[in-house]
């Protein structure tokens, strides 16, 4: 085991992995930002050592690479944990901890950059069996290809960016002559975002949920799944509310598509916590969308229903051991449900408001909130605004649902808006209490919510 991981992230996110390091009896090495060394967390009083890492700017600081993996090294570290956002997913950063003989808590380099091009990862969930959205084969070499496919699968369709994520990169088209207009658009933001003009086309499935598997692999060819979350709360393509297990998949399912995920990431040998991706047609079928290669901001609500530590398992298996695990003995308990408290205005567009968290408190029974805040604390103006995960654990999802409403009423949260009222009103939505939604529900009532 290691004696002592760098952590090259900064939040929420640092302080789950203080934690797990806590838990593993390992020494745990901070890299922060000069504004989040005063910002006053306390996971970085909690590290046994913080090494400041630039200015607040994330180009600075925490996309540093040859900074981070010198800090690592120089502070002793035999390994790193990159979190998720910043570095956690490129495939470049994960070869130079290599190179350096720093262990990198993840995927190899390889795999990472397979499943970071969308239209490879396509390519090799097919081999594996997994069902993909119906789209161009490869990467599109100009408009009129597009064309082509686009009334090959039928419209509605999606140019997306083959380096993209986090849902940016993405033109909706309708006809053949907005998907020439959106070819050159949507390119030249895939060149300015993600260093890559490459594009690829899907069929748009309209009312669809999104739905995505957790799987665990030790790179020796052995692999489990966890179950699925349902992720479909989205505004913008990014998620607010997750929940474990989906409201609308059956165990049948649950066992056919977890078990193709898992061969799959044995297939692939792929090492450490990985989540399968996948868009749930109206009709019920399932389409493999993309593989993230790194720990889920969401993961807590599969920890809630099946008693794992992910963070602990993907610093054991980057330790070289085995996975302990078999499939059959996974059983899932309850059901959990997590929301996203960010320091956001959602009646002013979701405007971020940095400042000072004057009071921060949550709690009650079936609760667990992860959090790198404390009274007094300040949030910085350069990084997303995520204060907080909010999770509730209940024998059912109504009891889920009764919990987590019962913690937001009664949450004492002063100095900055967050979007705890948004969230008061999904859970009491009649639509969210029957299941009743996909991922662009909250774009079509979030106008009534937050009038």
């Amino acid at each position: 085991m290691f004696h002592r991981i760098f952590i090259a992230n900064r939040g929420e996110v640092a302080a789950r992995m203080v934690r797990a390091c806590h838990d593993l009896g390992i020494e745990a090495v901070c890299g922060a930002s000069k504004p989040d060394m005063e910002a006053g967390y306390p996971y970085l009083e909690q590290a046994s050592q913080v090494v400041c890492l630039g200015p607040g700017p994330a180009t600075d600081s925490y996309l540093r690479m040859r900074s981070i993996i010198q800090a690592a090294r120089q502070t002793g570290c035999g390994a790193l944990h990159p979190g998720w956002g910043f570095l956690a997913e490129n495939p470049l950063f994960a070869e130079l901890c290599r190179q350096h003989g720093v262990t990198f808590i993840g995927p190899s380099p390889a795999v990472m950059d397979q499943m970071g091009r969308k239209v490879a990862s396509r390519q090799a969930a097919q081999a594996a069996g997994l069902p993909v959205v119906p789209g161009s084969p490869g990467l599109l070499r100009d408009p009129e290809e597009a064309v082509a496919v686009a009334r090959e699968v039928g419209y509605p369709v999606a140019l997306k960016a083959d380096a993209g994520g986090g849902g940016r990169g993405i033109r909706r088209c309708e006809d053949d002559d907005q998907v020439r207009q959106a070819f050159a658009d949507a390119s030249r933001e895939a060149q300015a975002a993600f260093g890559s003009a490459d594009l690829y086309l899907e069929k748009y499935l309209e009312g669809g949920r999104h739905i995505e598997f957790q799987v665990l692999g030790d790179g020796r060819g052995n692999a489990i799944h966890l179950g699925e979350r349902e992720c479909s709360i989205q505004r913008r393509h990014q998620k607010l509310v997750e929940e474990a297990p989906s409201p609308v998949i059956s165990a049948e399912e649950r066992e056919r598509y977890g078990n193709m995920c898992a061969e799959a990431t044995a297939r692939w040998r792929y090492r450490g916590a990985g989540t399968m991706e996948f868009l749930r047609a109206q009709n019920g079928e399932l389409f493999f969308l993309e593989m993230n290669t790194r720990l889920q901001v969401e993961h807590p609500v599969t920890e809630a229903i099946t008693g794992f530590d992910l963070a602990a398992a993907m610093i054991r298996i980057a330790a070289g051991h085995p996975l302990p695990w078999k499939q059959k003995e996974i059983q899932w308990q309850g059901h959990a449900i997590e929301v996203r408290v960010n320091a956001e205005d959602p009646a002013q567009d979701f405007r971020p408001h940095p400042g000072k968290v004057e009071r921060f408190q949550v709690a009650g029974p079936g609760i667990r909130v992860d959090t790198h805040l404390q009274d007094g604390s300040r949030i910085p103006p350069h990084y997303d605004s995520l204060m907080a995960k909010i999770i509730a654990h209940g024998k059912n999802r109504e009891e889920a649902i009764e919990r987590l409403q019962s913690a937001l009423a009664g949450a004492s949260i002063a100095g900055l808006p967050t979007t705890i009222p948004l969230h008061q009103k999904i859970l009491d939505n009649i639509d969210f209490r029957r299941a009743e939604f996909d991922t662009l529900w909250l774009s079509r009532n979030l106008s009534a919510m937050v009038a």
